[in-house]
């Protein structure tokens, strides 16, 4: 009798040598033979999830797998930590053109918007400060714009929590990793474009197709703009995105990647409104633009990859790829500096040249093995990233006018005038990793990883000719989970993650602190229905960050005592519950506290609750054959800046969008998406009494057409 086991399983325990360990899926196959005594065979053959197919072929709002914390991929409910994945189905439904437009509306995450790309993305308290692609990181910043466009990506995978098996210098709040599309094995190609309210225009081309005639080489083109006048005066915004790729299969079992990334941004900035002298939101038309008809802000960043893939015979995978980023920003803008007080404020300005470099490889080895009569599977890998950033900026008081002549202010180059900070950081780390998945029993899989990781962090001040470094070999992150499945739909797990964050503050001696340290303990439970087609996940975790630089009275240094508790609560669900009918929806629920040290002004503007709903329905054959509709709520309770500041109190809201699409035939469609369908008045974030009160977008709508080749 022969069948086969109905998951593939991805779990791991480290191996710690001073090596470390990672964790994919394997695939296993059971045969048994029936006679008088039972025989059972169980044959290794590798991981099906090695091969997963890409959200734009599977289609819908879920896949069965995620890369992200794993570096091959594993299924859903084979990784013990709080995982999201946005597909292209979901991005494309609702008009998602940049990372922090679709963190806005994505369960767990929580955006302080500035202007488009150059928005503060946030889970669990603390802001993604690295944005992976293919699992390579480089630093992301708003003030920088690094912020990405997705017209390159087939979808976004968010994990939350601290991940220092694999990003061990990252920040608490976990990783998001941006999966590349690939060429393709046969032509494809489509043509997008969109107009909308605030003369909002996206053109997005992507062609993909083999290159030569057996189809070993394949390449991929895209090339989307996009340009806005936003809904504030003079807060226009510009996005390109050029991105090319060629696969080469070397031989049956290697293939070859190569990719470039341009992404170019081009945007006046908005900072926002002021309040009263009392913190008092004030009631200003949303078109209201507290700033210089001068502001400036651009931004380019070019990313190369090299990617090279073998299949073993013996079921085992191993991958080596790099990514090197080098990126350019430069602002010079005025905003509010104060309250409004009799109809004049304070002119603060605000200027900047960042220059970014960031070199990120890894080389990875994962295979399933046998074990106690299951399967199992070990990664190990090895990586290394340097992120090099020379920032000259300059802040300055421009003086004060009546607000009514904010836009019409006399130009002023604020960096060659009041410059007063220039340095250079880096941030430097090789490592060793593993993690071992291994299954006693079925059911039930224990994973351990450890991470060995040598750094080097300095921070060269140009202004003071100082130069502060510290450096560390050998430091542990360990890694730790269980899964146990109760029956074939719900699978309940546990785990304990570690990471660690280099500081740039210095103490009394001009030495730089030794780094944060954040732990999370995590519990929850998964479920898989209909066939994989619908996932859910409920969790509860407990975070801590140790060591963070707190002020010391009266002095220009820092110490390291602080320390921070995080805890919440989180329910997501994503994917089909029947086949034309998709849904993603979650809540969140976040509690915050200061242990020791400095209060956290982003911690207060994280709302204690958060909903998220999208759901899209697509009429079977019939008279409404062809039509599809959806609609969409984003809600928050309330929340506020610090107390004494002064405190700034938002209200909480709930904004309700809605879609409605037409395909006119196998190549054509069409579609119509309403945002904020009942006009709430709103603030989206509240930050200081002159700057950062950033009203939600009124109510406006998009229409867009698609041609697919």
């Amino acid at each position: 009798m022969t069948s086969s086991f109905q998951r593939f399983r991805h779990w791991g325990w480290p191996v710690a040598l001073g090596l470390s360990l990672t964790a994919s899926g394997s695939g296993v196959w059971a045969q048994e033979t029936s006679g008088d005594t039972a025989l059972r065979t169980l044959t290794v053959k590798g991981n099906r999830l090695y091969e997963m197919l890409p959200s734009e072929v599977t289609g819908g709002y879920t896949v069965d797998a995620a890369t992200v914390g794993t570096k091959t991929p594993a299924s859903l409910r084979d990784i013990p930590q709080s995982i999201s994945v946005v597909t292209r189905d979901a991005i494309e439904d609702q008009n998602f053109d940049t990372l922090d437009e679709m963190a806005k509306r994505t369960p767990g995450m929580r955006v302080l918007p500035n202007d488009s790309g150059r928005s503060s993305i946030y889970s669990r308290g603390y802001e993604y400060d690295e944005y992976n692609i293919d699992g390579l990181p480089a630093p992301m910043s708003s003030i920088s714009g690094s912020v990405p466009n997705l017209a390159a990506f087939d979808r976004v995978e968010i994990m939350r929590g601290p991940s220092g098996l694999f990003n061990s210098t990252s920040e608490m709040g976990g990783i998001v990793n941006l999966v590349r599309k690939r060429p393709t094995e046969t032509f494809q190609g489509h043509v997008t474009g969109r107009y909308g309210s605030w003369d909002k225009r996206y053109l997005e081309s992507d062609l993909s197709g083999p290159i030569t005639s057996d189809g070993r080489v394949r390449g991929r083109l895209v090339v989307a703009d996009s340009d806005s006048n936003g809904f504030a005066d003079h807060n226009e915004n510009q996005h390109q995105t050029f991105y090319g790729a060629i696969d080469a299969d070397l031989d049956d079992a290697t293939t070859l990647s190569l990719a470039f990334l341009r992404q170019h941004r081009d945007l006046v900035p908005n900072n926002g409104l002021p309040t009263d002298a009392n913190g008092n939101l004030l009631d200003f038309t949303r078109s209201t633009f507290v700033g210089a008809d001068w502001n400036d802000f651009t931004m380019q960043s070019n990313d190369w990859f090299a990617e090279l893939t073998h299949r073993f015979a013996n079921g085992g995978y191993g991958r080596f790829a790099a990514r090197y980023s080098d990126r350019n920003a430069s602002y010079n803008y005025a905003f509010g500096g104060s309250a409004l007080d009799a109809g004049s404020l304070s002119i603060a300005g605000n200027a900047a040249d960042i220059d970014q470099q960031a070199l990120s490889m890894d080389a990875s080895y994962s295979q399933p093995f046998e074990a106690m009569g299951n399967v199992s599977e070990f990664v190990v890998g090895t990586d290394y990233k340097r992120f090099e950033t020379d920032n000259a900026s300059a802040r300055a008081n421009l003086g004060t006018t009546a607000l009514a002549d904010f836009n019409d202010i006399a130009y002023v180059d604020i960096l060659d005038n009041y410059l007063n900070s220039d340095t250079r950081q880096t941030l430097e780390e090789y490592g060793l990793y593993g993690k071992v998945t291994f299954r006693p029993v079925q059911p039930f899989a224990l994973i351990v990883g450890g991470r060995v990781s040598s750094y080097r962090v300095g921070l060269s001040d140009h202004l003071n000719s100082e130069r502060y470094t510290r450096d560390d070999d050998g430091k542990f992150t360990g890694y730790a989970g269980a899964v146990f499945d109760l029956d074939s739909y719900h699978t309940l797990y546990a785990s304990y993650s570690q990471v660690f964050k280099p500081q740039t503050e210095y103490n009394a001696n001009g030495d730089l602190l030794k780094p944060r340290e954040g732990e999370q303990y995590e519990v929850g439970i998964k479920g898989s229905y209909f066939g994989g087609d619908l996932n859910a996940r409920i969790s509860a975790f407990r975070l801590y960050d140790d060591n963070y630089a707190a002020a010391v009275a009266n002095e220009d240094y820092s110490a390291d005592i602080g320390k921070r508790r995080i805890q919440g609560a989180e329910f997501e669900v994503t994917g089909a519950l029947t086949p034309q009918w998709d849904i993603i929806a979650g809540y969140t629920y976040l509690d915050t506290e200061v242990e020791r040290g400095d209060l956290d002004s982003t911690f207060a503007l994280m709302p204690h609750n958060t909903v998220n709903l999208w759901t899209q329905y697509a009429f079977a054959p019939g008279p409404l054959d062809g039509w599809h509709v959806g609609g969409g709520v984003t809600a928050m309770s309330n929340f506020h800046t610090l107390s004494n500041a002064p405190r700034i109190n938002a209200p909480g809201y709930a904004i309700v969008d809605a879609m409605v699409g037409y395909d006119f035939s196998s190549h054509l469609s069409g579609q119509l998406n309403f945002n904020n369908i009942f006009d709430r008045d709103y603030y989206y974030r509240v930050g200081s009494v002159g700057t950062f009160n950033m009203y939600g977008a009124p109510s406006n709508v998009v229409a867009s057409l698609r041609y697919d080749f």
